[in-house]
Formats: C-alpha cells, structure tokens, sequence
C-alpha cells in the first residue's frame, strides 16, 4: 500500500519559516508570542510530518540542513498562497494609498514579484513606489514623503528597522581577465554617499591597493552599461548580478562584507501601509 501523504499545518510551517529566518528559537518564539519549549514541539511535529531532519541546533546556534533549505523554498510558497487567500476574503475592500521608497537595484530584481502579490491580495490599495538612492530615500523619509522605505546599511548600524535582506557582496566585470594589467582599479560607483562605493573604497585602501573613479551614475542601467563597456568595474549583491557580467575574485581584490536591506516605517501607519509592511518582511525574510 502507498504511504499516506501528510497534511502540513500551515502554523508548524511558519514557526519552521521563522526560525528560518531569524535564527534563533528564542527570537521566533518572542516573535510568534509562544513559549520556545512550544516552538521546540512544533518544530518536531513538522520533521515527523515530513520524515526529514530540517534543522540543526546547537546551544549558540540553529542552521538549516541540506533538506531544510529545500523545504524553505516550499514554506514560503505555501505561506505566501495562504496569507493571501485569507486577507483576500478578511480585508477585500481595504482601500488607500501607501507610499514605499526603495534603491533601484534591489527594486529591479526583488521586488516585483513581492508587490504584485499584495497588489492581487489587495486591489483597492494603490502603490506609489519611488526607486532612489539610499541618502535620498533617508531624506525623504524624514519629511514624511513615505510611509515605509527600504534602504541599503551597513550590517552594524542600529537604525531602528527590520532587517529584510542579506547577501554577500561580489566584485563585477565586463571582462574575466580585466584586472590582469597593473594600476589602480578602476571604479564604476553610485554618487556619494553610497553603501555600495564606501564598501568597495574602504576594502581597497585596507588592502592597499590603488583604485580610482572611472565612472560615476546614480542609474542601476547606466552602472550596467558601463561595466559591460569594461569601463571599470563595481559592487553587486551576488544575486544581483545579470548575465553577460563576470563575478571575480583574485589576490588584487578583497573579499566583501554583506550588504543588508533594513525596512523602516512611519511612526503612524494606515491599516494598508501595516498590511504591505508585514507582507514584505514575510515574503523577503
């Protein structure tokens, strides 16, 4: 007889795709409002349900297994698909305008997906969504021009939002064998201040290595166009990089801190700003 397929409790499934994305079962049975021995029962319920080890634990830590990281990416499917069935049938004639700034880059290749959900989730509700660089967004911010913003910061800083996205940082080029002459590296930066240029320019002077600026654009199309052109090279996020661009690593190149994504909110949000601020950290986390 064919084994009897189980049915997933969708709430072991978030407690699974929290811990997941915090780290910690302290941290997701604070955040879940649950007691971690809790956590610690639900998350065996759904390894028993699954036949699967998914997560490793040890006292400092907890990290996905090979299969956890697979199950990760069906956790998050199957939560985005049940948040919003219910919010389609709770809150269908939720009306208003939220306004959400965030960088060019990480708009292009992250958020399309994410806003075209809650847009299907939530017809009524109109996006204004306006792409900038990070000191702009901050400024705007501060007179109260959106009601939430994403913006690029280093891992460190404490800035009082929710960290949403992590990733390393990769060195790009137009041309693998581009730093095999000598002199200073060229450079194709963002206007100052940017997360991106600081990063490249501190490594390089910590490394000791000469470096200049080749090229200066505050547009995600026009950094691409110079860096296939081989005008210098730049800094991506790893899972930004397009094709035709080469990742490169070598003895003249440091290695790169990870870039970090933090959303921040108004002191005072409309019902649809709340629901379009919990559907972003759920679907980036």
């Amino acid at each position: 007889m064919p084994k009897t397929l189980a049915n997933l409790d969708i709430d072991l499934v978030r407690t699974f795709a929290t811990i997941a994305r915090l780290g910690s079962f302290t941290q997701a049975a604070a955040r879940l409002g649950r007691q971690q021995s809790t956590i610690s029962q639900q998350i065996a319920r759904l390894e028993a349900a699954v036949d699967t080890k998914l997560l490793e634990r040890s006292p400092r830590s907890v990290r996905l297994t090979t299969e956890g990281k697979v199950f990760l990416d069906f956790a998050q499917k199957m939560l985005d698909l049940n948040d919003e069935a219910v919010t389609r049938f709770r809150e269908p004639m939720m009306t208003g305008v939220v306004r959400l700034g965030t960088p060019e880059d990480f708009a292009t290749r992250h958020l399309p997906d994410v806003l075209a959900r809650f847009a299907q989730a939530y017809p009524s509700v109109a996006l204004e969504v306006t792409c900038d660089l990070t000191l702009n967004l901050h400024d705007r911010f501060r007179k109260s021009d959106f009601d939430l913003v994403l913006v690029k910061q280093e891992p460190s800083v404490k800035s009082g939002g929710i960290r949403v996205w992590r990733e390393p940082l990769v060195w790009v080029s137009g041309n693998r064998d581009f730093l095999d002459h000598e002199g200073p590296v060229p450079l194709v930066v963002s206007p100052t201040p940017c997360v991106y240029r600081k990063r490249a320019t501190t490594a390089l002077d910590k490394a000791k290595q000469p470096w200049r600026i080749s090229y200066t654009c505050g547009a995600l199309s026009g950094t691409l166009a110079a860096v296939k052109a081989g005008l210098g090279l730049a800094v991506l996020p790893k899972d930004m990089v397009p094709s035709g661009l080469h990742v490169l690593d070598g003895k003249r190149l440091p290695d790169l801190k990870d870039t970090e994504i933090a959303l921040l909110q108004a002191k005072e949000l409309s019902l649809p700003a709340l629901r379009l601020k919990e559907h972003i950290v759920r679907s980036l986390g």
